[in-house]
């Protein structure tokens, strides 16, 4: 997908968790992403509305979902949920949705802290941009 896009896209990056998600926005450009927000999981109408603000505000060419595995690559508890989730928000908005191994991504974002959901977005969407 990241071929399809054009050169100066804007993306968003999504964490996702059954409590929080993490948001991050980044740019095809310049290969960066910055953490943005974290938004409340729970309740999914207030959520997806949040995201939809979050969508119309950013115009973004496509979505980032990062997926959760173990650290032998079998998927775990949360993954069915995430791809769920992805599934969801490219039906809900209309826009593409890549979804990326995001094993590492709690680690270098420390997830668990609630702050740090979206810099392990950001994580995930650096890793997007940069081809992994």
């Amino acid at each position: 997908m990241r071929s399809a896009l054009p050169r100066d896209a804007v993306l968003l990056g999504f964490d996702f968790g059954t409590r929080r998600i993490g948001v991050a926005v980044g740019n095809t450009l310049t290969e960066s992403a910055r953490p943005l927000c974290i938004v409340a999981a729970e309740p999914v109408d207030a959520r997806f509305a949040k995201l939809g603000e979050l969508i119309r505000d950013w115009q973004p060419a496509a979505l980032v979902v990062g997926r959760p595995l173990h650290a032998d690559g079998n998927p775990n508890d949360t993954t069915p949920k995430c791809e769920r989730f992805a599934r969801q928000l490219g039906g809900r908005f209309g826009l593409p949705v890549a979804m990326v191994d995001e094993r590492y991504s709690s680690v270098a974002g420390d997830a668990g802290e609630p702050g740090n959901d979206a810099e392990a977005a950001a994580t995930i969407l650096r890793q997007y941009l940069s081809g992994g």
